[in-house]
């Protein structure tokens, strides 16, 4: 069996970031890949994405790369798309919403992409947001990004290219993916009300990233962006007790969807919480 290197750099912080290396290998266990991880910490400037992602490329030398950031189109992750151009190495840029800035750019220069609209900016005021707000609101966003089929999209998309190269192929398919409101289809759900409590979410979500991109970037007055920012994290709060409910739900007739991986990776499959995945 092909052991696959991946190569995840991390600038910035998204919801997805934290938990995008983990999900390809939920219980350490998997013998046919091997994961690094790099990054830069909160920041994001081009000075230090560019030391992580030469450092990524020159030393580690994956079989493939994942960026993932904030704005993908900002001066650091673009710095960041120049190396990972010029290395020649598979590459996938992971981002939120503003990313779709670059969707273009990205496809013409050869790049993979997952771009995750319901992902939100944080609400960045020095007069709001201290760690343990950063603490509350990420644990909030993986909450809503997990339930409502994010988590999933992504971890199966990378799963995909991971076989690729397992099997050899010349022309490796790299994701070209934007994740919007049909995004609830990954999980499945059995109970209509979950799945109509999921879109819910997303709307929310989403909608929680306009809001803070007003009240950190065009509102000036402090007494107006103050409020603004703390109800866009409201906003999220009440999208993550929907992922509560829409996970009751699913519990309460037993049908939760698990899809493990095993050993060699295979994605398997169950209902009933007693029964054994196949």
């Amino acid at each position: 069996m092909k052991k696959v290197k991946i190569g995840f750099i991390k600038c910035g912080n998204i919801g997805m970031s934290p938990i995008i290396d983990l999900a390809l290998d939920e219980r350490a266990e998997r013998e046919d890949i091997d994961v690094r991880v790099i990054g830069s910490g909160a920041k994001m400037d081009p000075k230090s994405v560019e030391e992580v992602t030469k450092f990524m490329v020159e030393q580690i030398k994956p079989d493939f790369i994942v960026f993932i950031s904030p704005n993908p189109a900002a001066p650091g992750p673009k710095k960041a798309r120049e190396i990972l151009k010029e290395s020649g190495i598979p590459s996938i840029i992971v981002g939120d919403k503003p990313g779709l800035r670059a969707k273009d750019e990205l496809e013409e220069n050869g790049f993979g992409y997952i771009i995750i609209k319901c992902d939100p900016m944080i609400g960045a005021r020095r007069e709001f947001l201290d760690p343990v707000e950063v603490g509350l609101f990420n644990s909030d966003i993986i909450k809503v990004l997990s339930v409502i089929g994010v988590v999933r999209t992504v971890q199966e998309a990378l799963d995909k290219v991971i076989e690729s190269i397992k099997e050899g192929k010349n022309n490796i398919e790299l994701p070209k993916i934007v994740i919007d409101e049909n995004v609830v289809e990954k999980m499945e759900f059995s109970n209509p009300y979950a799945k109509a409590k999921a879109m819910a979410a997303y709307y929310i979500a989403e909608k929680v990233g306009d809001v803070d991109v007003k009240g950190c970037f065009m509102v000036k007055d402090a007494e107006k962006y103050i409020p603004i920012v703390a109800s866009a994290h409201e906003l999220l709060r009440q999208a993550a007790l929907l992922a509560d409910e829409i996970r009751e739900l699913e519990k309460a007739t037993d049908s939760v969807l698990r899809k493990p991986h095993n050993k060699e990776g295979k994605i398997l499959s169950k209902r009933k919480l007693m029964e054994k995945p196949q």
